[in-house]
């Protein structure tokens, strides 16, 4: 069997299977014994480079994705902060709102609710029949 080097397609006696490691991966080629000392040499350039670099690391992906569904109708959160301060509560300037304050102004502003949740509010079971009654919006 004559084996043809793998870079430089010559044929000859030298000729071999040649194994190799990186980037934790083993790779094989057939490689003459000057193209193996070229490999050799880039080998270890390569992980002379690696052993003085940083590696870089890919940003992560958010866990979950964010919630899209509006939670206040006709109000910012600028809105919300700002009442929020007014009534003594601490909230962060900037970032996620925590979902009790953004509640608690929605009760005291009722015009705020988004419309999936006035429409989930607009029923209400009567205690005395345990039937389900339309509440009358806006009322």
């Amino acid at each position: 069997m004559i084996l043809v080097d793998d870079l430089d397609h010559s044929e000859g006696d030298d000729v071999a299977r040649r194994e190799f490691p990186l980037l934790n991966r083993t790779f094989s080629i057939d490689l003459s014994d000057a193209n193996q000392r070229r490999l050799s040499e880039a080998l270890a350039f390569i992980e002379e480079v690696l052993e003085n670099a940083r590696e870089v690391k890919q940003a992560s992906r958010a866990k979950k994705a964010a919630d899209t569904t509006p939670r206040l109708r006709g109000y910012t959160l600028t809105d919300v902060r700002e009442w929020a301060r007014e009534q003594g509560l601490d909230v962060p300037a900037r970032g996620k709102m925590a979902d009790e304050v953004i509640e608690r102004f929605v009760a005291a502003h009722p015009d705020a609710a988004a419309e999936d949740s006035t429409a989930e509010d607009s029923t209400t079971e009567d205690s005395t029949t345990g039937d389900r009654v339309e509440a009358a919006v806006g009322a």
